[in-house]
């Protein structure tokens, strides 16, 4: 079990490490934005499930698995409202709200 968490938690940190990495080598904010979903969506899941697994059921698993899971659910909505707003800023698309 323990093993297993350590992997899990290498596989997470290595996700963010790598996005983080790519963020900073590209240029442009659109383009650096994307790398921020791999980090809601994958590695901050995986380091919570390490955590489940190395510390097993309570109280403070509960609330780390309760805030990852609101980061990984509200975090590629947040990316795309970000992306928007920053398109609309440098004119890319009208500033307009859809109907």
């Amino acid at each position: 079990m323990q093993t297993s968490a350590q992997v899990l938690l290498f596989i997470g940190v290595a996700v963010i490490v790598a996005s983080s990495w790519a963020a900073l080598w590209l240029r442009g904010v659109l383009v650096r934005l994307h790398y921020l979903s791999p980090v809601t969506t994958i590695g901050a899941p995986l380091i919570g499930v390490s955590l489940l697994l190395a510390n097993g059921w309570g109280l403070s698993t509960g609330l780390i698995l309760l805030t990852v899971s609101l980061l990984a659910g509200t975090g590629p909505a947040i990316a795309v409202a970000m992306a928007r707003v920053m398109a609309q800023r440098e004119g890319i698309t009208p500033s307009e709200s859809p109907e």
